[in-house]
């Protein structure tokens, strides 16, 4: 695993619960502010294996991005239950939910 994937992967895992990211702020808090899809490349592949809170990353936007209407729904069911407000079209407000990072959020404990 790289050591971009490794850091992707902790800085997944350290959205708190009841705030999200945007893929775009992941890539970029991991010094590729260019590589949001490479965020969600990680988390297809690396969700289960690491317990990672997929459902914390949303689109730029702050929309649910998840195509398939199963997962968009469990996606904002598990951000309802966090008490993150998710509007019926699947859209959140950055600017009250969306994650502001102090540097000291993300674990810098290592992945195996």
């Amino acid at each position: 695993m790289s050591p971009f994937t490794l850091k992707l992967i902790r800085i997944i895992k350290s959205i708190p619960e009841g705030k999200v990211a945007t893929y775009g702020q992941v890539a970029e808090l991991a010094g590729h502010p260019k590589a949001p899809r490479q965020v969600a490349g990680v988390l297809k592949r690396y969700s289960g294996k690491y317990d990672l809170p997929w459902h914390r990353v949303v689109s730029s936007k702050g929309s649910v991005s998840i195509k398939d209407p199963v997962g968009k729904a469990e996606q904002v069911a598990r951000l309802r239950e966090e008490n993150v407000e998710v509007s019926m079209v699947g859209v959140i407000d950055l600017s009250r939910f969306g994650w502001k990072v102090d540097c000291f959020d993300i674990e810098l404990s290592g992945i195996k």
